[in-house]
């Protein structure tokens, strides 16, 4: 076999492998539709049209409703418009504010600009069909707000999803035990729906990939089941249930019906729900893995089983309430039962996924609270898990499905939110039609007018049912957006305050090589958000500590709009004065898909690339001499091995390290060497020992201060960080103090520190107390 047909082989068995998983994660939503769809459509008023003409409308609504949205908008156009794989309205908003300078957080860089993947391929930053837009976009600030805003209400509704899907899902699977079961009670129903629930929920600690494996097989059993009874159905009640798929039927339907029918929409677009999830679960799987599953197996056995339900209905109209599980043939009823609960529980697997996915992307992103991300595989960094939203989600679906016990209500909350969700990413897309693939507005338009009228009439027909049930997503919705916008507005804030409070390099200088305080041996790694200039809490740790240490790094770890960075692009180093100051700045750049783990030898990586920044430092001539005006200027390092300034030995046992140079004292070398025993992640960390190589063709200015660099290493690394407390000033609206004093206030400190967060040892940690008035 050539050499070119083995990866090409081999991509084609990846994409299948991974259009197989896909069934278990993204799939089980859109495929247990069929358990409420008629159910939900004909209640209320509408069950006076119980008819065979009202059936072939309804029937022909849901095929044109599922070509045109799940199959047409979503698979073939927006599955294109994905981050580097990664989907979600967060990532079409990510895509957005690197094409167009729409962010709220003002650390954006010109550097950030050159990285590979920043801009999509044949972007090109000056050309685009209305520069117009771009220019009032990008100059209105409560536009950008406004954006934001519309992003949040999107990620919100998903993660309201996350909520009702396992409801509605598993709580419609169950009540199929009553069609056999005659003599069961509701709440014993809505017990074992609860029981079922919470073993789903108590099941996401073991992976998406685990969970894949498990599920994918269900949900493959389920399709090909429904798709053969439906199939029967057709060939057994009503063959000419194909008519049913002529536009003539929908218009047929609306004279008949009227209004009634117009608020029916709100049952009948429950047979799109979860298309979402395909694109949100991007980044567990690959669009083209995605689109191979739909195309081939989702679409026609989910159409055959609508088609085959229409047709046992038209013939027994009175069987609605129950028509999914009076439509199957007695011998093989039982096992579609159990088939359909555990695809139920799969279905519910689609949004949890989603929902993790989303507040991932939310939390990098600077507008969600930061918690505890678990990356449950190894090789695909997009599989993750978070314990504290797994938890909330599971009280919250228990809550929903014990309060409303009925999947008519639950259904008329889970339009809503979906229909949310379709009408943002519409929205967005519009706007990636134009900045990104930087097409004719006019393509935009008529994308957004399409799309976003059909979304926009079942969005309002599912709108009239907020009194039943449909109030669930809005306050979920209300709830979340708040949580999201107040830590968005405290981080911006607090980040604001550091911009318009640097200390001026002047300053720096005046005080002198010593800035006025003791240096002493070791490096002292400062935390800082800004990427530019000194935060003004640098003052306040030279008022505070006795001492600083003879290296100075500032520390900024950020977040860039893409998905993942290149690790040869993620480290930009300069230097902060002249060189006798020994101060440094690196900013450590990530993606909001990338994984900051804390065996990664972050200190040996920013002491190699504080390194090789001296020898670049040394080879540019007019470098030679400190000029303010050049302040700021930053190279970006790579970290593979080519041209490494300085050799690294490893070294084993905790002797060794004691005989290095070291400024501290005894009593802290035995406390620290009892803190690594008992701390595993600790003395798992690599233990490295510089030294500076022969090369004659060094100068003597930069062999000293690699060398001050390398003892500084030797002699201890310290955390520094400042332990931020945000007031807003007396001068401030009640919905200002109201906003930073209780809101910001009550989720920083309930959340987890940015210290855990960064994976920062704790025996190295200094933290400096200032409070910010804002």
């Amino acid at each position: 076999m050539d050499a070119d047909q083995l990866p090409r082989k081999q991509y084609y068995m990846n994409l299948l492998l991974l259009a197989y998983q896909s069934f278990g994660v993204v799939y089980g939503d859109l495929s247990t539709s069929p358990l409420y769809v008629y159910k939900s459509t004909f209640s209320g008023r509408f069950r006076r049209y119980q008819n065979e003409e009202t059936v072939f409308g309804v029937l022909s609504l849901i095929f044109w409703t599922f070509t045109l949205i799940p199959l047409l908008k979503y698979v073939t156009i927006v599955l294109s418009a994905d981050d580097n794989n990664e989907g979600g309205p967060f990532a079409l908003y990510s895509l957005l504010c690197r094409h167009a300078k729409l962010s709220l957080l003002p650390n954006q860089q010109a550097a950030d600009e050159e990285l590979s993947s920043y801009y999509r391929n044949g972007f090109a930053a000056h050309n685009g069909s209305s520069p117009w837009l771009r220019r009032f976009l990008e100059k209105h600030r409560k536009i950008k707000t406004v954006l934001l805003l519309i992003v949040l209400c999107g990620a919100s509704m998903v993660i309201g999803d996350g909520i009702l899907t396992p409801a509605i899902s598993v709580l419609s699977s169950m009540s199929g035990l009553q069609v056999r079961a005659t003599g069961l009670q509701e709440r014993s129903v809505v017990l074992l729906s609860c029981i079922v629930l919470v073993g789903l929920f108590a099941l996401q600690h073991q992976g998406t990939q685990k969970v894949a494996f498990m599920f994918a097989p269900i949900v493959i059993i389920w399709l090909f089941s429904i798709g053969g009874i439906g199939l029967y159905n057709i060939l057994h009640w009503n063959p000419k249930i194909y008519q049913a798929l002529s536009p003539y039927y929908m218009v047929k339907f609306f004279r008949m019906t009227g209004k009634d029918g117009w608020i029916a929409l709100g049952g009948i677009l429950l047979s799109m729900t979860g298309s979402e999830a395909m694109f949100a679960d991007l980044g567990h799987f690959r669009s083209a893995s995605v689109r191979v599953a739909f195309v081939t197996i989702i679409y026609p056995c989910l159409i055959l089983q609508y088609m085959g339900q229409a047709a046992f209905l038209s013939k027994n109209i009175f069987h609605m309430r129950t028509s999914f599980y009076d439509s199957i043939p007695e011998p093989v009823f039982w096992p579609v039962f159990v088939v359909a609960t555990l695809a139920a529980v799969v279905g519910s697997q689609a949004v949890i996924s989603a929902t993790f996915s989303i507040v991932k992307q939310c939390h990098v992103l600077g507008c969600f609270p930061r918690v505890k991300v678990v990356h449950t595989s190894r090789w695909i960094n997009g599989q993750i898990y978070i314990p504290e939203i797994n938890w909330i989600l599971m009280v919250l679906c228990v809550a929903v499905t014990v309060a409303f016990r009925d999947t008519t209500l639950i259904g008329n909350a889970y339009g809503i939110a979906c229909m949310t969700v379709m009408f943002v990413t519409t929205f967005l897309m519009a706007l990636i039609v134009i900045f990104v693939w930087q097409r004719n507005i006019l393509f935009a338009l008529v994308f957004l007018v399409f799309f976003g009228s059909i979304e926009a009439v079942y969005l309002s027909s599912s709108l009239m049912k907020v009194p039943q049930g449909g109030w669930v997503p809005l306050v979920l919705a209300f709830i979340f957006m708040s949580v999201m916008y107040i830590w968005h507005y405290g981080t911006r804030r607090k980040y604001q305050f550091d911009l318009q409070n640097k200390v001026s390099m002047r300053s720096i200088l005046s005080l002198g090589p010593s800035l006025g305080i003791v240096r002493v041996p070791g490096i002292g790694l400062i935390y800082t958000e800004l990427v530019t200039g000194v935060p003004s809490i640098f003052s306040h740790f030279v008022t505070n500590l006795p001492a600083f240490h003879e290296i100075l790094v500032f520390l900024c770890v950020k977040s860039v709009p893409m998905p993942y960075v290149s690790p040869d692009e993620r480290y930009l180093v300069g230097r902060i004065g002249p060189k006798e100051y020994r101060m440094y700045r690196c900013i450590v750049r990530y993606g909001y898909k990338d994984v900051q783990r804390d065996d990664d030898n972050f200190e040996n990586l920013i002491v190699m690339s504080i390194a090789k920044f001296i020898m670049l430092e040394a080879e540019d001539v007019s470098s030679a001499s400190y000029d303010i005006a050049n302040e700021g200027r930053m190279a970006v390092i790579t970290t593979t091995d080519s041209g490494i300034p300085l050799a690294m030995r490893d070294f084993d046992g905790l002797a060794d390290s004691m005989t290095t140079r070291s400024s501290k004292s005894e009593s802290l070398r035995s406390l620290q060497s009892s803190y690594e025993k008992e701390s595993p992640s600790v003395t798992r960390r690599r233990r490295v020992r510089f030294e500076l190589p022969e090369n004659d063709d060094m100068g003597q200015q930069v062999k000293d201060e690699l060398m001050a660099l390398v003892e500084a290493k030797h002699a201890g690394v310290a955390y520094i960080m400042g332990h931020s407390y945000i007031k807003a000033r007396r001068s401030s609206s009640f919905l200002k103090k109201f906003a930073i004093d209780v809101g910001y206030s009550f989720l920083r400190k309930n959340c987890r520190g940015p210290s855990v967060t960064l994976h920062i040892p704790h025996i190295s940690l200094i933290e400096v107390g200032m409070i910010y008035y804002v």
